[in-house]
């Protein structure tokens, strides 16, 4: 397969292209933040400009679109709502357009906090209500390129992973403060399924090969607090537990609202593949092997000239 990715040095689309070049054609684009790697072919371009996802398509081919660009950072969203819906509701929506036109497919990466977490036990058909400008302009997103695109897939994730600047994930952030012996907070009362990167790319994979299209949850087998995940990274590392402060979500001095249940149920995926989605402890075990291979080093030298 040819595959364009969009958003490559970011912490999906860069794990992403990563594991999909092994066997396929790989372009990944970037914008402000060069990625310098032979293992695919990068692509700068600034997909908000004129004309710029035609020729983009022209160039590359591709017989699948991922797209990961968005403004993810949510109190820079809140800050800039007009580009938070440029980047995650206009953008997708414009591609979904000239993918479909093409030929190609589309999976577009969508989020989890389109919910607000009261219910937990999400499914597909449970009516989203985002609390956030992020989680806002993601669920518009999604309904923009389902409209715009019915064959597409639309993915709901949340995940954790090494990143090229080593500052994109929850992983990152709880390994790096506790390695230097620092003091972290831990919410105890925020769920989630967090997802190794390298685990989610994988499955991406198996549904472009199945075929699929639609909305699906695409997480991890199970659900647990921050807290605990924070715990779970520490012990899988050897690193003093002790340092993570149990905390309440209100009294961590967040800007932008959160969620606190977001335990999305994953088994139309699950029936469509015909297999189970990774645990937690087999993704911490890879996050822990990736490190130990030296991995976090050599990806943070792709965004070195």
């Amino acid at each position: 397969m040819r595959i364009l990715v969009t958003g490559a040095s970011g912490l999906l689309g860069l794990n992403l292209a990563l594991e999909t070049a092994k066997e396929h054609a790989v372009f990944g684009t970037v914008n402000q933040h060069a990625v310098n790697t032979r293992a695919f072919t990068v692509i700068q371009s600034d997909l908000l400009a004129p004309g710029a996802v035609e020729r983009l398509l022209e160039q590359t081919q591709p017989d699948w679109v991922i797209h990961c660009a968005a403004l993810a950072d949510l109190d820079a969203c809140e800050a800039n709502p007009a580009l938070a819906r440029q980047l995650n509701t206009e953008l997708p929506e414009k591609l979904a357009t000239y993918v479909d036109r093409g030929g190609a497919r589309l999976l577009h990466v969508s989020t989890d906090a389109v919910f607000d977490g009261r219910q937990g036990s999400y499914r597909e058909e449970d009516e989203p209500n985002p609390l956030s400008v992020y989680a806002r302009t993601k669920l518009e997103g999604e309904r923009a390129v389902a409209e715009a695109n019915p064959a597409a897939v639309i993915a709901r994730v949340n995940l954790f992973g090494w990143s090229m600047y080593g500052k994109r994930s929850l992983g990152e952030f709880f390994f790096y403060n506790l390695k230097a012996g620092k003091e972290v907070m831990g919410f105890t009362d925020v769920y989630f399924c967090p997802l190794l990167v390298n685990h989610l790319a994988g499955i991406m994979v198996k549904i472009m090969e199945a075929g699929l299209r639609g909305l699906y949850h695409v997480v991890c087998s199970e659900c647990l607090s921050k807290y605990d995940f924070a715990v779970a990274l520490a012990r899988t590392f050897e690193l003093d537990e002790n340092l993570i402060r149990p905390t309440l979500v209100d009294q961590g001095g967040l800007k932008a609202a959160r969620s606190s249940n977001l335990n999305l149920k994953a088994d139309k995926l699950t029936q469509a593949l015909g297999e189970p989605l990774p645990d937690l402890p087999t993704g911490l075990q890879h996050f822990y092997t990736l490190y130990q291979q030296g991995y976090p080093q050599r990806i943070r030298q792709m965004s070195e000239a």
